[in-house]
């Protein structure tokens, strides 16, 4: 008889033990042995714990190629969940051979485990784990579909396909698969702190492996009820009309204040503040440097001299690389809604701005249309207080637009969410590449379902807070993914496109070129563990699969788009790696994690604007200002949401924490920990350099970004 040692770890977190029988089958390369109940006196497999076991078996097995856990029904218990960490067999040789689970099992059915050893296709050649990657994309494909949201819009997953899994599922005892389903659920629900209702039962069905920890959805709600509670009681939420003053805004988030927020309604009239927004605000990939003025632009030198003074002109401005722009064409054409019953409207600014020698970055001229005449005047800092005030006004609003819709829900959920779909469906478990982006996809799939459910839905929040409204977003996020470059969005090329590579100050700039070169060499030292050659990689016909349906599906396979459909090299696959990883964690926390700072002083980033553009200069009062900025429900529904999607819930893991050891080799284990005491360096450069600002850029600081876009 000869014996296998087995230690079996349940996940430490709320609820992830079992009732359940839990049997053991291990598969080798001679033979497999008899199933075997995994059973000792008293409770098995309790939160956190690690049993041992013994597996006997009448010969060696040989190489150990599966471990099958069977989780079925114990006596007259119900069925419920059950996390399993890992399982780790040590063989009558004394050889360890560790098998990764890190999910969640659920209902009654058989999971195969493959050894922790990264494996691309190229290097399996028994028909038996052939069959095992095959079995498991095929499942999982049914499990995971994509879906078409709206023309032009990158695919999603369809959550009717959980429903439809469960259904089928219902009458099977045992399933092979990785993933398992969630039980029911019925009737929709309202989510505190938003205005529209939860579909719960596709909620529920989620995949649990995909769906928020028990930890982060009381977390999140815990964040949402009490502030929203707050301002029903204060009758905010439901109070229309204009402010009666400016300072009356500060009342909504009387208890919610930060030091960059308390720093943001003190200057946010300043022009250096204005152009500061455009380097380090939540929006920093506007501008581009400018070596002629537009023809839709006709600025003048009598016009910006007075900004300028009298030791240079705009000629040699624009030849020094001094002059930036930022254009809002994509919204001349977006359609415009009604709030309260009022229409809104949009403008689609040009606003000029200009880099002095002092290395601040301030704003020359604005005009409020893409089509100068008459009637869309060139506004300047030399014009009256609140004509100027209330043209950067109208230009922060587009930035709020195009920011919301484009900079932070195209560009990294809608996007984060393919390259999760993607990498569910066309790699398997054993993938090196599925082991290195799994820990970036968490969650990303639950979230967005949560957005389309509340926000992006007909009457939801964006047809409440916003002047263009769920028309005016399908609008902007199709025509944004049309005009979507691979260039811009890999962040070294997008800054060398944009000519912003010189501009003081440019923290976003600093701080996530360091953070990309983190990336791109422990994603380099991954690869070249699993991809000798490029041969490697042109041979992986997995990862070829995988690439192309993220072209097809994430960028509808637009060619000029200049994404990848296939991939050659082993620089390339690094590149493309590094640029899904720096977009799914840095990139989301510089877009996301300042929206309560920067916009919880409305007038900062207004979500409408209740008159048109002025046609003609000196007619702005503070009266006037009043009644173009939303009203004090259109205010207080946004702020809510800027106060929620800021505070990331708990059950966090910042960028290179790794708890779920997919990765067992030891050249990958070292790549980790290199990579993490790179960021650990990186965080440390931050924070010293902090200490001497005024308004700290802290955004890009690793322990504050999250490995995926989770919320």
């Amino acid at each position: 008889m000869v014996v296998y040692r087995l230690r079996v770890a349940t996940g430490p977190y709320f609820l992830a033990g079992t009732l359940d029988s839990i049997s053991v089958t291990l598969v080798g390369t001679n033979t497999e042995s008899h199933k075997q109940l995994l059973d000792h006196i008293g409770r098995d497999f309790t939160p956190g714990a690690v049993h041992k076991y013994k597996v006997n078996s009448s010969c060696e097995l040989g190489e150990l190629l599966l471990v099958r856990l069977h989780k079925e029904r114990y006596s007259f218990f119900p069925k419920d969940s059950w996390y399993c960490s890992y399982i780790t067999v040590t063989d009558p040789s004394g050889v360890v051979t560790c098998f990764p689970c890190y999910q969640w099992i659920e209902g009654y059915c058989t999971v195969e485990l493959r050894p922790g050893t990264g494996k691309i296709i190229c290097h399996d050649s028994l028909p038996l784990l052939l069959d095992h990657r095959k079995k498991e994309l095929r499942d999982r494909q049914e499990c995971y579909r994509w879906k078409i949201y709206a023309p032009g819009f990158p695919r999603i997953v369809d959550v009717n396909s959980f429903e439809e899994m469960e259904s089928d599922r219902r009458f099977a005892l045992t399933k092979t698969t990785p993933f398992a389903d969630q039980g029911s659920g019925s009737g929709n629900r309202y989510l505190p702190g938003f205005p529209s209702k939860i579909d719960i039962p596709s909620l529920l069905h989620m995949d649990p492996n995909i769906r928020y920890s028990f930890t982060k959805t009381a977390s999140l709600l815990s964040n949402a009820i009490p502030v929203s509670l707050g301002m029903k009681l204060r009758g905010l939420l439901d109070r229309k009309g204009s402010w009666k003053k400016l300072d009356d805004i500060r009342k909504i988030f009387w208890c919610h204040k930060t030091p960059i927020l308390e720093y943001v309604t003190e200057h946010w009239k300043e022009d250096h503040f204005f152009g500061y927004q455009y380097l380090n605000g939540v929006n920093p990939v506007m501008i581009h440097r400018l070596s002629s003025l537009p023809s839709n632009f006709p600025i003048t030198d009598p016009m910006v001299a007075p900004s300028l003074g009298p030791s240079t002109c705009l000629q040699a401005e624009l030849e020094k690389g001094s002059i930036f722009l930022a254009d809002y064409w994509i919204l001349g054409d977006a359609p415009v809604g009604h709030l309260n019953g009022r229409p809104q409207y949009v403008a689609a600014p040009l606003c000029l701005l200009w880099l002095n020698p002092q290395g601040a970055l301030l704003p020359l001229a604005i005009q409020l249309s893409q089509t100068p005449g008459p009637d869309s005047p060139i506004f300047l800092p030399s014009d009256s207080e609140w004509d100027w005030l209330l043209a950067k006004t109208w230009v922060r609003n587009s930035e709020f637009l195009i920011h919301e819709n484009n900079t932070h829900f195209l560009c990294t959920h809608l996007l984060c969410e393919a390259f999760a779909m993607a990498t569910l469906r066309q790699l398997p478990l054993c993938h090196p590449i599925y082991k290195l982006l799994l820990p970036h996809t968490r969650y990303t799939l639950q979230v967005n379902t949560i957005a389309r459910a509340t926000l992006l839905n007909p009457e939801g929040l964006v047809d409440k807070v916003t002047s263009i409204g769920r028309p005016g977003l399908l609008y902007l996020m199709s025509t944004g993914l049309a005009h979507l470059t691979y260039t811009m969005f890999c962040l070294p090329d997008n800054l060398k496109a944009r000519g912003v590579q010189c501009i003081p100050n440019y923290y976003y700039r600093d701080d996530g070129m360091k953070i990309w070169e983190a990336i791109d060499n422990f994603v380099n030292e991954i690869v070249n563990c699993y991809y000798p050659s490029d041969i490697f990689v042109q041979r992986d016909s997995e990862l070829q699969a995988w690439v192309g349906e993220i072209f097809t599906q994430a960028f509808l396979g637009r060619k000029s788009s200049g994404f990848p459909s296939c991939l050659s090299t082993t620089e390339e696959l690094v590149k493309f790696l590094t640029a899904i990883i720096f977009n799914c964690s840095a990139q989301h926390a510089a877009v996301n994690s300042g929206q309560h700072d920067f916009g919880a002083w409305m007038p900062n980033a207004p979500s409408s604007m209740r008159n048109p553009p002025p046609q003609t200069k000196g007619t702005t009062t503070l009266k006037t200002y009043l009644d173009t900025i939303p009203e004090v429900n259109i205010t207080c529904n946004n702020l809510l949401l800027f106060w929620l999607v800021s505070q990331e819930p708990k059950d966090q893991r910042p960028l290179g924490t790794y708890p779920d050891e997919h990765f067992t080799e030891e050249a990958p284990r070292q790549s980790i920990a290199a990579f993490q005491n790179r960021l650990a360096q990186i965080s440390q450069d931050i924070q010293n350099r902090n200490k001497t600002l005024a308004l700290p850029y802290t955004y890009l600081d690793p322990p504050l970004i999250e490995n995926s876009v989770s919320i």
